[in-house]
């Protein structure tokens, strides 16, 4: 991967854990797949809420700080009807944002388990 889309992946990741974090989303994790052979995206982030409405708050939050520091937008979006899980596909990085039992029942961090994981502070 050359270094002007990695540093782009990375500003885009940035954003993306801002707009959680400003509407308190919880258990936010990146996991970096560029290392991974046959990889989907470079990164995946995922979080929780704990409503409906939280994570639908949430997606909201993370299209408007990436529109507004980047100037970009979702390729796709999937899961907004009944906001169990919501999916925002920015090619390179794919975020996904649960209700708290959803996320546990698809345990995407255990499927992915060979990427490198960090973690990060909700607000």
């Amino acid at each position: 991967m050359s270094k002007v889309k990695q540093t782009n992946s990375k500003k885009l990741v940035q954003s993306i854990i801002h707009g959680i974090q400003k509407k308190k989303g919880k258990g936010i994790i990146s996991l970096n797949l560029t290392k991974l052979p046959n990889s989907v995206s470079n990164y995946f982030i995922i979080c929780h809420g704990n409503t409906k409405i939280q994570v639908e708050a949430i997606a909201e939050a993370i299209e408007e700080n990436v529109r507004q520091k980047i100037a970009d937008k979702p390729w796709h979006k999937e899961g907004l009807e009944n906001a169990e899980w919501i999916l925002l596909d920015y090619v390179d990085v794919v975020v996904h944002i649960f209700q708290e039992s959803t996320r546990s029942f698809y345990n995407l961090e255990k499927l992915w388990a060979d990427a490198e994981m960090k973690e990060y502070e909700s607000e």
